[in-house]
């Protein structure tokens, strides 16, 4: 019986070949494409919204060479909360709660900030590992502990993601059980646990809107900290 709540996880499969890459890949033809008129449908208008709304505040404390990261943080925000959102209807995949998908996303926009922050202020990057003012003798644990955390920041990026979506899914799995198996038993008790269910729904709708966005606020940080 706890297999089965784990089937949800798997990645699908047709005739032996996984089917993730078209479960990344789906959510790009719903998006409206941009046209030539002057004045834009209400739906790309809408979308056109959201996106400004959504990557004002990570993007606001930026300077102007922290600009050029604009779109990748966009495009990738927007793609996180459509693979969220479409993970919680009926029947579905959501990629994101492989740990090798999110881990995929994290390293490399995490260590590209590294490398520009290396690459355009060393001394400034490097400072980062050692606070002033640190006494002589805490220096070498301290330059340990912080190198740590900087290697840690990727895999709380891709785990934080990975753990908030699973645990979600998995709650709203043993819930709808329970309400399926008290129906016939108690409806009473069904139909209030089908009420906790459906506030459950709502509410992982809002997580998964949150953890996209947390996931570019993160990035937008550790970026701001080396531009």
């Amino acid at each position: 019986m706890m297999l089965s709540f784990f089937d949800q996880f798997m990645s699908p499969t047709y005739l032996g070949i996984p089917l993730i890459a078209l479960a990344i890949a789906l959510p790009w033809a719903l998006y409206p494409t941009p046209t030539s008129r002057w004045l834009n449908n209400r739906v790309l208008t809408l979308q056109s919204w959201f996106i400004k709304r959504f990557t004002q505040q990570p993007l606001l404390p930026f300077n102007q060479g922290g600009h050029k990261w604009a779109l990748i943080l966009a495009s990738l925000m927007v793609f996180l909360i459509t693979i969220n959102m479409l993970g919680l209807l009926p029947y579905t995949f959501t990629p994101t709660t492989q740990l090798s998908l999110n881990m995929g996303l994290a390293v490399p926009l995490w260590l590209a900030t590294v490398i520009i922050g290396m690459r355009n202020q060393p001394t400034h990057a490097l400072g980062h590992l050692l606070p002033e003012g640190t006494p002589v003798l805490l220096i070498p644990v301290l330059i340990i502990i912080e190198t740590i955390s900087l290697f840690i920041r990727p895999l709380a990026l891709g785990v934080r993601l990975t753990a908030n979506l699973t645990a979600g899914h998995l709650l709203i799995q043993l819930i709808a059980t329970a309400a399926f198996v008290l129906l016939p038993l108690m409806p009473t008790v069904a139909i209030l646990t089908a009420t906790i269910l459906f506030l459950l729904t709502l509410l992982e709708v809002a997580v998964a809107m949150i953890q996209a966005y947390v996931f570019v606020l993160l990035l937008s940080l550790y970026l701001q900290e080396n531009v």
